[in-house]
């Protein structure tokens, strides 16, 4: 397979002495730079309450990525559904699809994307859409999106249609995501796309590609199985210089693993002079077998091996680069590199 088609996932990551308004401008000018080199998606991930993470409302950056790009599918890596209702999910969706038609992708996932304490506080603000109730809002949320909308039908015997907007001409790509056999069985059997989480969770990747497309019911708008992965990657110029741009990342990862206190993300400095510990070393050698780490030439060659070896046409790119002390704080340098220098590679 040589026509790998690559996309982005970005979790808009904050490293020290960083602001949120300087990790956004570093993230919205990434964008821009794969819209410039072709990339095909670019997606935003949900966490909350994270120091080194300031993706926490997908639907606002992808609104913002909007504006700065012209051909980029954008999307939500995803929206996680078990924190909102789905009319709101549906409205918001419906917007961004009329500010970029043709170009927004709704990303869904199960898990909370944190603690317990901020899984009660989103519930609590009136956002009560839970787990067991996963299946039937997807079906909901699509329903919401169409030209149609959804009825809702009362005891009483009559009906009320809801509209996700006024007019649509036309709605987001609906896609599950998830890093299980559950994900991969509900998104078969609803006829959707999916995505396998592979950047956070490589176990179980084979079974769970073989669940979809073995079970894979058809529906009127995807009559065949789509799907694709997602990897982390860093690519520089040397092997060295990619290995070193992966440590702070590589570290974050562990402390999370390991249940320690979690902080902004290190430079790449400060990764390299942190005192050894054998359990983060143990979390970041296993973590680092999985990731695609190197030159450009070398990390396109391994992403074409992924791609040809599970059957998928497209590959999404965590670019997970750190960040030298001395580079400016609202770019991310070594992640536009690693974009740079992977696509010229393929």
């Amino acid at each position: 397979m040589n026509d790998v088609a690559l996309s982005v996932l970005d979790l808009v990551p904050v490293r020290t002495e960083q602001t949120s308004t300087e990790a956004i401008a570093s993230s919205l000018a990434l964008a821009e730079i794969a819209d410039r080199l072709g990339y095909r998606r670019y997606w935003f991930a949900e966490h909350h309450n994270m120091p080194a993470v300031a993706s926490t409302t997908p639907p606002v950056l992808i609104a913002a990525a909007a504006t700065r790009t012209a051909r980029l599918r954008l999307g939500s890596g995803g929206v996680m559904l078990p924190n909102h209702a789905p009319l709101i999910v549906a409205e918001q969706f419906a917007a961004l699809e009329a500010i970029a038609p043709g170009r927004i992708d709704l990303g869904l996932g199960r898990a909370p994307g944190s603690d317990p304490v901020i899984t009660q506080l989103l519930r609590g603000s009136g956002t009560t859409s839970d787990v067991e109730q996963f299946p039937r809002h997807v079906q909901d949320i699509a329903a919401l999106l169409s030209g149609d909308g959804a009825t809702v039908r009362f005891t009483s015997g009559g009906e009320y249609t809801v509209r996700a907007t006024p007019a649509a001409t036309g709605s987001p790509e609906v896609w599950l995501l998830g890093s299980s056999d559950y994900s991969a069985q509900l998104a078969a059997s609803q006829g959707l796309p999916y995505v396998f989480a592979n950047h956070f969770s490589g176990q179980g990747l084979e079974r769970a590609l073989d669940l979809y497309r073995t079970g894979y019911r058809p529906s009127e708008e995807h009559p065949e199985p789509r799907t694709f992965l997602t990897v982390n990657a860093v690519a520089a110029p040397t092997t060295e210089e990619a290995e070193a741009r992966a440590l702070p990342q590589l570290r974050m990862m562990a402390r999370l693993r390991l249940n320690q206190p979690l902080r902004a993300l290190e430079t790449v400095e400060q990764a390299a002079a942190a005192a050894a510990d054998p359990a983060t070393d143990q979390v970041v050698q296993d973590a680092r077998s999985r990731w695609f780490v190197g030159t450009g030439e070398a990390v396109a060659a391994e992403v074409r091996s992924f791609a040809e070896r599970h059957g998928v046409d497209e590959v999404m790119l965590s670019p997970v680069a750190g960040a030298l002390d001395a580079e400016p704080k609202d770019s991310a340098t070594g992640r536009a590199q690693t974009l740079e220098l992977i696509a010229a590679a393929l």
